[in-house]
Order: C-alpha cells, then sequence, then structure tokens
C-alpha cells in the first residue's frame, strides 16, 4: 500500500516537471529551474512524513492530529501551560505532540511525574540539545546538556558538593551580603522618585550571582567594567535562547541556520568566552604572583582548584569550569 502511493505520487510530479521543461514559454522554464532545489526537498520531506505515518504501532499515547509535517506547531498557543492543561482534558495525563520531525511526550499528572522524574530518573535524564543551547555551552559540556554518565555525575559531584555546599555558599556569603545593602541602599536613595523594583530585583540577582562566580578575583573598576558587559552579553543570549528556532524541529535544516539564530548567539558567546578567558587569566596570575585571596572566596576559585586534581577519573576541563560558570 505505502510502496503503491509513494509509486503513483512519484509518476505523478514526473508527468508535471516533464511538461514543464519542455514548455514553450523561457520563462516558465527558468522559474521551474530555479524551483528544482524546493521542489525536491518538498517531495523528500513528503516521502518521509507518508512512510513514517505508516510504520507499525508503537505503543504511543493519544494526542492531537497535526498538520503534514509540520505536526501541532501551528496550533501551539503562547500561553502553553493552559495549552498543555486543555489537551490534558481531552487526551488524558499523558499524551503525545508532535512538532515538526520531533515526537514530544506530555505528562500532567503528579503519578506520572513521580515515575519519570524519581522512579525512572536515570531512563528520561537525556535531553534534546537545542542549536542554540549547545553553541553556548561548548556541545552540550554544562550540568543541563551532558548526557547520563560519568561524565554528568563527575558535573553534578562539582555541583553538590563544591559550588553547593553549605560551606561553600558561606564562603561567598560576605560577596552576597554587599550586593543585597547596595540595593537598599539605592532604593533609600530614590525616596520621593520612581523606582523600576523589576529591574532592580533582576540587576540585583544577576550582580549577587556574577559575585559569587567571581566576585574574590575581580576589584575595582575591571569588576564593575566587566560585569557591565557580562549583563549586556547576558540579556543578547537569553533572548536568543528563548527564541523559537525551526532547527529544534527540523533537524535537516540546522545546516542552513534560517533565522541566523546559531551565527548571532555564536557572536554574543565568542564576547562571553572572551570575558570569562580575561577574568580566569587575573585569577590565575594573582596565583602565581603569591597573592593571597582574603576572606572573600568565590566559586571559580574552587572550580580552579579542581581543575588541578589529577585524581578523578574524569577529568575536569576548561570547557567543563566555563560551561558551569555560565
Amino acid at each position: 500500500m505505502i510502496k503503491t502511493r509513494a509509486s503513483s505520487f512519484l509518476q505523478t510530479i514526473t508527468t508535471y516537471t516533464s511538461s514543464l521543461i519542455h514548455h514553450d514559454n523561457p520563462n516558465i522554464r527558468s522559474t521551474f529551474y530555479l524551483s528544482i532545489p524546493i521542489l525536491v526537498f518538498s517531495i523528500l520531506l513528503s516521502i518521509r512524513w507518508i512512510l513514517t505515518k505508516k510504520k507499525p504501532n508503537q505503543k504511543l499515547p493519544p494526542g492531537p492530529r497535526g498538520v503534514p509535517l509540520l505536526g501541532s506547531l501551528p496550533f501551539l498557543d503562547p500561553k502553553l501551560h493552559t495549552y498543555f492543561a486543555d489537551l490534558a482534558q481531552k487526551f488524558g495525563p499523558i499524551y503525545k505532540l508532535q512538532l515538526g520531525n520531533k515526537l514530544g511526550i506530555v505528562i500532567s499528572s503528579p503519578s506520572l511525574a513521580k515515575e519519570v522524574l524519581k522512579d525512572h530518573d536515570t531512563i528520561f535524564a537525556n535531553r534534546d540539545v537545542p542549536v542554540a543551547g549547545r553553541a553556548v555551552t561548548y556541545g552540550g559540556q554544562d550540568i543541563v546538556w551532558t548526557p547520563y554518565g560519568p561524565e554528568w555525575r563527575m558535573l553534578r559531584k562539582v555541583c553538590v558538593r563544591e559550588m553547593l555546599s553549605n560551606h561553600s555558599m558561606d564562603a561567598v556569603h560576605s560577596l552576597r551580603h554587599k550586593e543585597v545593602r547596595r540595593l537598599v541602599q539605592h532604593v533609600h536613595s530614590k525616596i520621593g522618585s520612581p523606582v523600576d523594583v523589576g529591574e532592580q530585583m533582576f540587576l540585583t540577582a544577576l550582580n549577587v550571582v556574577t559575585s559569587m562566580m567571581w566576585g574574590g578575583t575581580l576589584k575595582g573598576d575591571g569588576r564593575a567594567k566587566i560585569g557591565a558587559e557580562f549583563r549586556q552579553v547576558v540579556s543578547e543570549m537569553t533572548a536568543l535562547l528563548g527564541a523559537p528556532n525551526v532547527s529544534d524541529f527540523f533537524t535537516s535544516l540546522t545546516r542552513f541556520d534560517l533565522q541566523g539564530i546559531e551565527k548571532k548567539i555564536h557572536v554574543q558567546f565568542l564576547r562571553f568566552d572572551k570575558v570569562f578567558d580575561s577574568i580566569i587569566e587575573q585569577r590565575l596570575k594573582r596565583e602565581e604572583g603569591g597573592e593571597e585571596s582574603g576572606s572573600s572566596k568565590d566559586f571559580l576559585q574552587l572550580l580552579l582548584k579542581l581543575k588541578d586534581d589529577e585524581d578523578s577519573k574524569v577529568p575536569f576541563t576548561m570547557n567543563h569550569l566555563k560551561s558551569l560558570l555560565l
């Protein structure tokens, strides 16, 4: 049945293209030749869709019927939480969602969430890395995108035991305290004037994070300059990471970067990487010069120390270090 439909489809296309090639009007022939790449691509996608739809039953959960090639992409609501809730009312607590050539499974009940996230967490631990995410994490070498295995367990150990331990958090307490005091002083200085609380909270949170990452390494004007550039790059990268990318839903189109997102975020990533390299270089020079770090330690100091540890079975590289800071 599948072969018959595909053969009939190809025969129709062949007859149609033959008539265009031998058409008397040269403009029509010229237009046809220019459209050949698009035509071939459409044919291949159509055949793939037909074959995929007729595969043996994979015991998938129910879900909405999408349109050919696009799936449910045209019907996605910007308010995804309400969209998923409506689909759960119709199809139950677990349903499938075809998004381009990616198949998603949505769960919406506490019991199923427990099975996926706790009982069988290692099975579902791996994640599909988006194009933009891969570009800014050195090929997916951070704890979010690294596949489950020895490397991921090493990164988790670094985060839990080193960066987020009580001892490490106490070490950067003074840095956090300074940023909160600055916020209070700034708001107090604006008495009688309008204050954008949301913006100030965002800036304070970002300053707290950067202080914890390298607040004990950078001092004075250098810290302010790098902090300003860091905020700008983070803002632009966040916008690109959150933008829908057709390459994430149609992997065959990834190489073309139709929206230019990969190119744009790569430019910002190079700026980001340059900032990291500058900070790390300053820290290493201070250590080589025998300068004491003082009471205010930061995550960069902890990670550089781990990088020099040769006892680990899985090496902790400089890319791992920068990915965790990112």
